[in-house]
């Protein structure tokens, strides 16, 4: 068997906060439709640094930074990914598609693509868009989207945590678009 040994952080070739503000980041933005936990914002930021998203919007009632509740699960990442704050999604929706985005409710919608059904063409750039804890991507945000995207759940749930499909969605868009380019 292997020695499994954990790396020490000065052997992990992390980049620092000057080459991350300048290296080629993912044409992926997330917005943030009035999310209202500070720990699921700082979530979505370091999950955000984590797989070079572009930038994070932050929307409504979402707060920005700088916070000391949203920094104890951002650990930084509010200093390093960018980030822009429109007081409704809808603008930011707008602005979004004005510049070329196509953009996409991460919600449970009759007609939505299940994750694992996904494509994603090169050349493109997305966005994603995901709603409050209680009560989703606000219907007027989603007539506005391009499509829903929904993550296939078999247990006895029918949601899961915000940070927790961040997570979940930005792994697989990162994933896919390292693939394409």
């Amino acid at each position: 068997m292997s020695e499994l040994r954990k790396l020490k952080i000065t052997e992990m070739n992390r980049l620092t906060v000057e080459e991350f503000k300048e290296v080629d980041k993912l044409p992926l933005v997330v917005v943030l439709d009035e999310v209202r936990s500070l720990h699921n914002i700082g979530a979505v930021f370091r999950t955000s640094d984590a797989f070079l998203v572009n930038c994070i919007y932050l929307c409504g009632i979402t707060a920005t930074p700088p916070h000391p509740e949203m920094h104890k699960t951002a650990l930084g990442a509010e200093y390093t990914v960018d980030w822009k704050y429109f007081k409704r999604t809808q603008d930011a929706v707008n602005e979004l598609h004005n510049d070329g985005y196509t953009v996409l409710a991460i919600e449970q919608c009759a007609g939505s693509t299940l994750l694992d059904e996904l494509v994603l063409e090169k050349g493109r750039k997305y966005a994603i868009v995901l709603g409050n804890e209680v009560k989703g991507v606000q219907q007027e945000v989603v007539d506005m989207c391009d499509g829903c995207i929904e993550i296939p759940q078999f247990g006895t749930k029918h949601s899961l945590n915000v940070s927790v499909t961040a997570g979940i969605m930005i792994w697989e868009f990162a994933h896919k678009l390292f693939k394409l380019r």
